[in-house]
């Protein structure tokens, strides 16, 4: 085994905190670092430190971990208390206890529950968990469960429902506490040079794999990396761009992808219709000021244009607008999506690169998507319709 450092995405602490949780209800010695796998290869296992781990009532036992994102990094994590509660799970036993608890979708050894601070989905009420948070927590807990027991976790993050009020939760669908939709092990900065090279060395790997086609998608962060696989784009061929844009397009260019797709939630992607091609808000902003510059393009005039640009959010101005005049709302965010197109490829001849075709994809706070450019709708489909195999035939 190899001990690595803090430095762990949400989904890994819980994680720990869960498998501290279950050694203590095996009746095992709980160990102070907790061997995980945190990726499919299974190559090693990590260390990762918990507090504690013991017995509470009713036959729960109860692991606690506090979250570590790594030095040097701002993180509203860093700190947090993460409860994991267990216990075997009786024939007559039900989801029903915690305040505002909503099971996740069942595994057959699992019954997963959300409890207090942990986000659940608005329109559902099943657990906010990523594809990689569960399979971290298959890979690692299953194999603890006897033959024929099932286990039921409840996952507790007391501080998580005051936390995600200062998150994008909301925006995307997200209610009553924090989204487990890490997508990896470790944190990644997105504002930090560190980040940009790793997106570059991901970067290298796909346009240098063999039988790469030339189309690459960049998405800018957990949400675009965790709902793109979910509508039938290529998970092997995404990369998450961060805030930086700008370098990894002309890099794109430079590697010989042919066409590149920006998949993004609007809120963030209107930078680039505004010639911003470094997206953290720290370094520019702008939104309201392109939002209204292309609103008033589509002939919005006087009052209803001030109003665009009061609105708190890009996401709020638009939802507004279209509650008066669909059609507006839908023109707009069509010039929008285009505006990002046409920005980028000037971004790219200015470069000095002509050859790289970039399209766009936009998705709203209800991760459905909102808009499409030319060049977007086009990639998208086939993008999709490579994943599926689809050939023009019935599916």
């Amino acid at each position: 085994m190899s001990s690595a450092p803090p430095g762990y995405t949400l989904p890994v602490w819980v994680c720990a905190a869960a498998r501290a949780a279950l050694q203590q209800l095996r009746g095992e010695p709980v160990a102070a670092l907790q061997p995980l796998w945190l990726d499919p290869s299974h190559r090693a296992e990590s260390l990762v430190p918990v507090q504690v781990a013991a017995p509470v009532v009713d036959g729960w036992v109860l692991g606690r971990a506090i979250c570590d994102p790594g030095p040097g990094v701002l993180d509203l994590t860093r700190g947090l208390e993460v409860w994991a509660l267990v216990r075997w799970l009786q024939a007559a036993a039900s989801p029903a206890g915690a305040q505002g608890a909503a099971a996740a979708a069942d595994a057959p050894w699992l019954l997963l529950e959300a409890g207090e601070g942990v986000g659940v989905h608005a329109a559902s009420g099943e657990a906010c968990l990523s594809g990689y948070a569960r399979e971290l927590l298959a890979h690692n807990l299953q194999p603890l469960v006897p033959s024929g027991q099932r286990l039921q976790l409840r996952l507790v993050i007391p501080a998580g429902r005051a936390l995600a009020e200062r998150t994008s939760n909301a925006a995307f669908g997200v209610v009553d506490g924090l989204a487990l939709i890490g997508t990896q092990a470790t944190v990644q900065r997105s504002a930090a040079p560190e980040q940009l090279q790793e997106a570059l060395a991901r970067l290298r790997e796909v346009a240098g794999a063999a039988g790469f086609g030339g189309d690459l998608v960049l998405v800018i962060g957990e949400n675009g990396l965790d709902l793109a696989p979910t509508l039938g784009v290529p998970s092997d061929l995404l990369i998450k761009a961060g805030n930086w844009i700008g370098p990894l397009l002309v890099a794109a260019a430079e590697a010989g992808v042919a066409r590149l797709l920006l998949f993004g939630y609007q809120g963030k992607l209107i930078k680039l219709a505004g010639g911003i091609f470094h997206t953290h808000h720290h370094l520019a902003d702008g939104r309201a000021e392109v939002l209204t510059a292309l609103a008033a393009l589509e002939g919005l005039q006087g009052e209803p244009l001030a109003g665009l640009h009061r609105a708190p959010t890009v996401e709020q101005a638009l939802a507004d607008l279209e509650q008066g005049d669909p059609d507006l709302a839908k023109r707009l965010r069509s010039r929008l999506v285009t505006a990002i197109e046409q920005r980028s490829a000037d971004y790219l001849l200015r470069h000095g690169h002509r050859g790289l075709q970039v399209g766009a994809v936009l998705f709203d706070r209800s991760r459905s998507i909102c808009a499409q450019g030319p060049m977007g709708q086009e990639l998208f489909t086939v993008l999709r319709t490579t994943a599926s195999g689809d050939t023009g035939g019935d599916s």
